[in-house]
């Protein structure tokens, strides 16, 4: 599912009308699709008392087809419309909804919020869409606090995106009208996929409207879904062994931190890697295998033994910045010749100098602050900081975070949705090092589908995690717990 920006809507929505379906089937369908989620989230429907708040452009023309469709097929208890400028003022589609609202006897239309509909228990906000540019001003600013503030009994679905809200950015201005579900069409828009503004919307319902998907093909920003990797993820081969499944070589831990180690490395065994190495400090390496015995250790003197035969390599979780560390760090990012994630400290051994390239592919997995220090500034856009380093430099990055952002070498993006403030937690981020690496031991060629599995299943797991323990409850390891059911949730 692609992720899309407001230039971008209207071009698909002009290029869907110039290719034979009229812009009046496109605000029917939609008014459907939104009536659809109503009945499904707000049953019964006849017995509620609703207000549709609609605006003068397209946005209002999808809230007045919808009073109609409600009207018609579930005549609730009480239904009025509440227009933010006078009749006169709505034009093409919008006008065309007015007059068939009407003709479908339907008279109750007002400029203002009537007494008796102050007890409204569903509120349908299609007062501003993707349109709107710079803040709310004059009425419809009005109407939005109103909805808002003046009905706190009542659920309110945002039609499109919720009133006020900036189509092309996680930051809004003010007003923004108050969301508890919202139902966009055709695709997301980037304001539903980037914080704070996608904690604004509510659950999101995406609707098909009768616009072709291949209309969307060129966009470069894609929704993760588990139908992206579904393939990587399919039952194993009767006669499959260890050796069929990958071998990962983990460059991690330290005295201080084995268990940055022990966690990536039970992490990429969960993702089914058939063999796991962690070569570490030689002080380190009895703690790591009393952590976890399903690893195989080797001390960094061996490394370049360690190497041979090794489908995947990941650096830097626990591994620590002393110059010793910071120049084999420097040597074996630039000189492996295996595909490679390059975490924790190894990022920061990177930052500040000329990175000129490495000898195969490599996928850095930096929270902000690493992200800020690689790129010598902090983080402000996130999915063009994310673009603009992995199109430079050549390679995958995957920047942690609220809606983690994976950039891709081609200019292509994923923005990932799950996740949950639970894991914000020690640990968390040796977990996705190993669920990486684990992936893209068993699919080497396929890196960008490991790298994407591996951030969803993460969020999920975590979120699962967070269901059963809660948010203050979760520890990394927990994600390892509850890792086979995020697995199981991504073939639901």
């Amino acid at each position: 599912m692609k992720i899309l920006t407001a230039a971008e809507m209207r071009e698909v929505d002009r290029r869907t009308m110039e290719s034979g379906i009229p812009g009046l089937i496109l605000m029917e369908n939609a008014a459907h699709r939104v009536v659809d989620v109503l009945a499904r989230e707000c049953p019964p429907l006849h017995q509620q008392r609703i207000l549709v708040f609609c605006g003068k452009g397209n946005n209002g023309g999808d809230g007045l087809a919808i009073a109609r469709l409600l009207h018609v097929r579930f005549r609730p208890a009480s239904l009025d419309v509440i227009l933010s400028a006078p009749p006169a003022e709505l034009q093409g589609d919008a006008y065309a909804n007015l007059v068939m609202l009407r003709a479908s006897g339907f008279e109750a239309i007002h400029d203002h919020v009537p007494d008796d509909a102050r007890g409204a228990t569903l509120i349908v906000d299609a007062l501003l869409g993707t349109g709107i540019d710079g803040d709310p001003r004059g009425r419809a600013a009005e109407l939005i606090i109103e909805l808002s503030f003046g009905f706190p009994g009542a659920k309110i679905c945002g039609v499109d995106l919720p009133s006020g809200m900036a189509s092309d950015s996680g930051r809004s201005g003010t007003p923004v009208a108050r969301a508890d579900f919202t139902v966009t069409f055709t695709a997301p828009k980037l304001c539903h996929a980037l914080p704070p503004n996608c904690d604004r919307t509510g659950p999101l319902t995406v609707a098909s409207i009768g616009s072709p998907a291949s209309l969307m093909d060129d966009i470069p920003r894609n929704w993760i879904e588990p139908s992206l990797f579904a393939e990587l993820l399919q039952p194993r081969a009767r006669d499959g062994h260890k050796g069929t499944y990958g071998q990962v070589l983990l460059i991690a831990g330290s005295h201080h931190k084995p268990g940055a180690a022990a966690m990536a490395g039970l992490a990429a065994l969960r993702a089914g890697a058939g063999l796991v190495t962690v070569a570490s400090e030689e002080s380190a390496l009895s703690s790591i295998s009393a952590h976890a015995p399903e690893l195989m250790t080797v001390p960094l003197a061996d490394i370049a033994n360690a190497l041979s035969n090794k489908t995947i390599v990941a650096i830097g979780p626990g591994l620590g910045t002393d110059p010793e560390t910071v120049a084999l760090i420097r040597r074996l990012v630039a000189d492996t010749p295996q595909p490679m994630i390059v975490d924790a400290d190894a990022l920061n051994a990177l930052a500040g100098i000329e990175w000129t390239g490495a000898a195969g592919p490599r996928i850095f997995t930096p929270h902000p602050g690493e992200m800020a220090r690689l790129q010598g500034r902090p983080v402000d856009d996130r999915i063009d900081d994310a673009h603009d380093f992995a199109k430079h430099f050549g390679i995958t990055l995957l920047l942690k975070g609220q809606r983690t952002v994976i950039a891709a070498a081609n200019g292509e993006c994923w923005i990932n949705p799950t996740g949950t403030p639970a894991m914000a937690t020690a640990g968390s981020g040796d977990i996705l090092t190993g669920l990486i690496a684990g992936l893209a031991a068993q699919h080497p060629s396929r890196l960008i589908e490991a790298v994407i599995a591996a951030a969803w299943l993460h969020g999920k797991a975590g979120e699962l995690a967070a269901e059963h323990l809660g948010e203050m409850g979760v520890i990394a390891t927990d994600l390892l717990k509850f890792l086979p059911q995020a697995v199981t949730a991504a073939h639901a």
